[in-house]
């Protein structure tokens, strides 16, 4: 099976539908039932040649190297392939990761290595947590770009009017020049566990380009 990682990726022709020569009318429930599980494959035909088929707005086939036409329905596909040298391809759309928090990505990693994943994650107590890093051991995750924070210290400025910024290095905080070997721009955790002083202070977002 092939997978593609998201239905955007998905440029050319699409059917949602086709001229199928058979009914689908009487399916079991069996069937039925295992029909639904595939509501998210779709299915491509290929000949021997490593070829796409591709239908026109007119339904006429044409081969293309790479601008197949999907099918939602299976037995749409299969009517394509009758008397080709041709097979079928069924593509599964990647279902989307989910966004955690360091520390949640780090129940999840240790979830990873428990003989019971389940168990490890169902232990917390917040259940929609439960539920979140969950979905996050089934379809995998990325972890959310912690937001930073720079503070410009007001009426400090360097001899040559250099705004000043405040700095910490091996545990001491000082007012600096913004420099890109200091560590000036600080995470909402490093702030909140900072001297007193620190939290009055007033602290701006920045982005990537910034910092």
């Amino acid at each position: 099976m092939t997978r593609v990682t998201s239905s955007a990726k998905l440029k050319s022709l699409f059917r949602p539908d086709c001229k199928s020569g058979r009914s689908t009318k009487g399916i079991s429930g069996q069937e039925n039932r295992g029909r639904k599980m595939s509501e998210e494959k779709l299915y491509a035909v290929k000949n021997d040649k490593g070829v796409w088929l591709s239908l026109d707005s007119s339904h006429e086939s044409v081969w293309y190297t790479n601008n197949p036409t999907f099918f939602k329905d299976r037995i749409c596909a299969e009517d394509q392939i009758i008397g080709r040298k041709a097979h079928i391809v069924t593509l599964i759309e990647e279902p989307e990761k989910v966004v955690l928090s360091k520390k949640q990505a780090k129940i999840v990693e240790k979830a990873h290595k428990a003989i019971w994943p389940a168990t490890y994650i169902s232990g917390l107590k917040d259940s929609s947590e439960q539920r979140l890093l969950m979905k996050a051991y089934v379809n995998g995750y990325t972890v959310a770009k912690e937001k930073r924070y720079m503070v410009e210290l007001d009426g400090l400025v360097t001899t040559d009017g250099a705004k000043q910024y405040l700095t910490n290095k091996d545990g001491k905080w000082f007012a600096s020049r913004i420099k890109p070997s200091l560590h000036q721009a600080f995470t909402g955790e490093e702030l909140n566990n900072a001297p007193e002083w620190v939290k009055q202070l007033n602290r701006e977002e920045v982005t990537d380009d910034e910092q």
